[in-house]
């Protein structure tokens, strides 16, 4: 009744642990902690039975309860899944390698080696992957490996699976020393541990195991993975020589390998003795080696035979095509040299035609000038020169118009970063501030008197006033700010003052041309000579001969000046302006005999 009782209790702890696994509301984390603790927990109580029937039966019952099937689903989920917790998956790797060694299941013993097996191993290969890309899990990826390990002495039709397995490949292209070192260690240790693994094995899985050996020496510089790789070999030659012999001549080159990277580093002896199995190998069957060269030979004799006749075949069309690439390249060439040419003299016409185009406009423009009448000729060609610099005007006015907004634009922008700035650096302040005041006050560790000596205060005020001395301030005084403004309100008078004498200058000039216009208007209805009396042609005269002579030489100077260049008469604008001036007014009503005087004049007794 003990044994019944004691079997129900482990089916009732396995049905609880698959209870709680079934509970969709745990995390794959939760599920992968729980898995420990239950397996761990039964393992070890089954153990602590003296029936050793007891512990396998703990393992078939955990593999019908599909228990070992979740810990497969956990093993391979990825990094997002374990969320980075791949101590509890090594752990997880190693219990459910534990549980399928010694498990018999009777009803379903043929899906279990067939389905459940293989995905374990693909599972364990998976964590071993993940665990390969990160430095840190060297110790857990050994933990791993040791898994597969013992999973591959129980079940050996396992290594066919594992040495084709893509996450075995990517193991095994591991740059990691270490890693290369790892996996050659744990075929040591399989070989090693079970002397019937290499018998159980077909000829195609020895060969794949001998590959990845082999492999390792051509590929690694390190002497541990050389050194493994040399005596994994050797064991497997131990264990299997008569087999492995025949497997060997499919590596040819490995003597000469072996005894030019290999030597010195350690190992001399076993590559030693790796060499001359080799070489041993070779000379006991120089017939199949003759036999494998002369039929070597007959293929690649057929193979280049059949080339060079598919090659004569095709010459026909290679030449044909050689020669159309030749043609369509040499039409292409002078279709470019063609367009070169067109675009040139296309360039050389516009060039000629905008020649001749300006020469006829130079010739117009001067058939122009000669319908028009003398005395518009100078207005005319002063119209042009005005055109002229107005454009010229407006261009480079435009171009600084433009510079200067570019720089406004890099102004603002600079002016943007500096006001960011300061708002940056005032928020800062304020945050310090705030959690300067949240903070809990600091007791202070001074023990003392507390504030400022009167010697240290003398000395400190020293110092201001040596700074004060050295650094003035950069502030007005009052006296000096009553100075400035009195020296303004002088400015200010004075400009005031100037402002109504050129008031009056321009009252002067307005009158002026107002006398000048009446006589203007007087000579224009002036009546003709015919009908003209003495008396209207004294009215007309000037009793003033320096009036006459100046106006002469007005006249005089402005035909020349109508003769000159417009870039001439530039300079001339100020003396222009100066006819004008308060000294020349004066003449002028002096040689009118009192007609204006300054701003109000008296004809005949009436003020204007």
């Amino acid at each position: 009744m003990k044994p019944m009782k004691e079997e129900e209790e482990e089916e009732a702890v396995v049905a609880e642990l698959r209870r709680q696994l079934e509970d969709e509301e745990q995390s794959p984390e939760q599920k992968v902690i729980l898995l420990n603790h239950g397996l761990n927990k039964a393992l070890n109580s089954a153990a602590l039975q003296t029936d050793s029937c007891v512990l396998t039966r703990v393992k078939s019952q955990l593999y019908l309860s599909s228990v070992l099937s979740h810990c497969v689903l956990l093993l391979t989920l990825g990094p997002r899944g374990l969320r980075g917790n791949w101590g509890a998956a090594a752990t997880l790797a190693q219990l459910t390698s534990s549980c399928c060694v010694g498990a018999e299941p009777a009803d379903q013993s043929q899906a279990y080696h067939r389905l459940f097996l293989p995905s374990v191993v693909d599972g364990l290969l998976s964590l071993a992957s993940q665990l390969m890309r990160r430095a840190e899990c060297l110790s857990l990826l050994r933990k791993v490996m040791d898994s597969v390990c013992w999973l591959l002495r129980a079940h050996t039709q396992l290594t066919a699976q594992v040495l084709s397995s893509l996450n075995y490949e990517q193991i095994q292209m591991c740059d990691d020393v270490s890693v290369s070192l790892l996996c050659v260690q744990m075929w040591i240790q399989t070989c090693t541990a079970s002397r019937d693994f290499l018998s159980g094995l077909s000829d195609h899985s020895v060969l794949l195991l001998l590959n990845e050996a082999v492999g390792q020496l051509a590929v690694s510089a390190d002497p541990s993975v050389g050194g493994a790789s040399v005596r994994l070999i050797l064991l497997m030659a131990s264990q299997q020589e008569a087999r492995l012999q025949p497997l060997l001549l499919s590596f040819r080159g490995l003597d000469s390998l072996l005894d030019k990277d290999w030597r010195g580093r350690g190992f001399d002896q076993d590559v030693d003795q790796l060499i001359a199995l080799i070489q041993s190998d070779s000379r006991s069957r120089p017939q199949v080696c003759a036999d494998h060269v002369r039929a070597a030979c007959v293929i690649q004799a057929a193979w280049r035979s059949y080339q060079t006749r598919r090659r004569v075949k095709s010459l026909n069309r290679a030449v044909s095509r050689l020669q159309r690439r030749y043609r369509a390249r040499r039409r292409q060439q002078q279709q470019q040299k063609e367009a070169q040419r067109w675009e040139e003299e296309l360039k050389y016409q516009v060039c000629v035609r905008r020649q001749q185009a300006r020469r006829e406009f130079h010739q117009k423009q001067r058939r122009l000038l000669q319908l028009l009448p003398p005395d518009q000729v100078q207005c005319y060609l002063q119209e042009c020169e005005r055109r002229a610099a107005v454009l010229i005007q407006s261009s480079w006015r435009g171009f600084r118009e433009r510079r200067r907004y570019n720089n406004d634009t890099q102004r603002d922008t600079h002016r943007r970063q500096q006001a960011a700035r300061t708002l940056q650096r005032a928020v800062r302040h304020f945050l310090q501030k705030r959690q300067a005041a949240k903070a809990p006050p600091t007791m202070s560790f001074w023990i003392g008197q507390s504030g400022l000596t009167d010697s240290r205060r003398a000395e400190l005020k020293r110092q201001v006033e040596e700074h004060v001395c050295l650094r003035p301030s950069s502030r007005v005084s009052r006296q000096e700010c009553e100075r400035l403004h009195e020296e303004v309100q002088l400015l200010l008078l004075s400009e005031l003052q100037r402002g109504e004498c050129r008031g009056r200058e321009e009252q002067r000039v307005e009158a002026l041309l107002a006398h000048t216009h009446t006589q203007l208007e007087l000579l224009r209805d002036a009546p003709p000579l015919s009908v003209v009396t003495p008396t209207d042609a004294d009215s007309f005269l000037s009793p003033s001969g320096p009036i006459a002579a100046r106006a002469r030489d007005a006249h005089n100077a402005a035909l020349q000046a109508s003769r000159l260049p417009w870039w001439r008469t530039l300079g001339e604008t100020a003396g222009a302006v100066d006819t004008f001036s308060p000294s020349h007014l004066q003449e002028l009503e002096a040689e009118l005999g009192g007609l204006f005087v300054g701003g109000v004049s008296e004809v005949d007794g009436l003020n204007f």
